[in-house]
């Protein structure tokens, strides 16, 4: 398959187009929830309902538990950040320290966004830096793990991108918040972010591009 300008695209970079190219399609709001339903569902659960947060956890959750668990890539570092946002919600809208305006959806991944930080922040103090051709060596050891080769390999290569880059991909593709609402909770541009997103799915393709089995005969296989 060739890409644009003639580029021959490589197993990878297909593949991890499919799973992040989503410029052309409205994020997801709420799973489905319009944002006056939303806006009840959060009063209601503010208001001690059960049935209420549980359909916010439902709502929520995965996206939270994908977003932490991309960036920091231990299962159980992400299991226990999405409890602790999913702490820190409740205890903020039982204390009425949240007024819904409407901007659930950019809160809650704020206090993601902040944790993950954190936790991330944390690790590098004992990290070693990951060298290019142990890209291939995090898809094997994703595979043998349970997870595909190429979701390895993807996780490995967003590792490569600075954080700020990072970030936009991840509210993006995980949050599965709108630019504009990145925009917002970062304080930026819509335009810098929109560039920084392109920018950031472009390096992912080199990194994908360069360490892919199936164009590097020598590398995997053949």
């Amino acid at each position: 398959m060739v890409g644009a300008m003639g580029v021959p695209r490589g197993r990878w970079a297909v593949r991890m187009e499919a799973a992040l190219t989503t410029r052309e399609q409205p994020a997801r709001h709420g799973d489905g929830h319009d944002a006056g339903e939303l806006a009840s569902v959060v009063a209601r659960a503010a208001a001690g309902d059960e049935r209420a947060w549980e359909t916010l956890v439902s709502i929520y959750s995965r996206r939270v538990y994908a977003m932490a668990k991309s960036r920091l890539r231990r299962p159980d570092l992400a299991e226990e950040i999405t409890q602790s946002v999913f702490v820190t919600i409740a205890t903020k809208l039982r204390d009425n320290a949240y007024t819904e305006q409407g901007r659930f959806e950019a809160w809650l991944f704020r206090v993601t966004m902040n944790r993950v930080r954190d936790a991330a922040r944390r690790m590098k103090r004992q990290a070693v830096a990951m060298e290019p051709s142990a890209i291939a060596a995090m898809g094997a050891e994703a595979s043998a793990a349970g997870d595909p080769a190429d979701l390895g390999a993807l996780r490995a290569a967003l590792g490569t991108l600075g954080d700020a880059d990072r970030e936009v991909i991840e509210l993006r593709h995980h949050g599965q918040l709108g630019f504009k609402e990145i925009a917002e909770m970062l304080g930026e541009p819509l335009g810098t972010v929109l560039a920084r997103h392109h920018r950031a799915l472009r390096k992912l393709r080199g990194v994908l591009e360069r360490h892919d089995p199936d164009e590097n005969g020598k590398d995997g296989l053949a």
